[in-house]
């Protein structure tokens, strides 16, 4: 599976909630977005639930969070 990374930590908003909306859209079947933030998104999740995708979401030891998004 490939995968590509949206790095949006230290990014003011609403700017990282668009860089993850661009990623998301240029995502094919079968490939993997590793999106990073400063903290939790929770309206991209709600976004992400009923828009279909299935994601994992991680905290890292930086304090950063991890959320690896594919197509369901």
């Amino acid at each position: 599976m490939s995968a590509r990374t949206v790095d949006a930590r230290g990014l003011e908003p609403p700017e990282p909630f668009e860089r993850a909306m661009e990623g998301l859209m240029s995502m094919t079947r079968g490939e993997e977005m590793l999106l990073i933030l400063d903290r939790m998104p929770h309206p991209l999740l709600r976004i992400l639930d009923r828009d279909g995708y299935r994601h994992a979401e991680a905290y890292r030891d930086d304090g950063a969070v991890e959320i690896r998004i594919t197509h369901s």
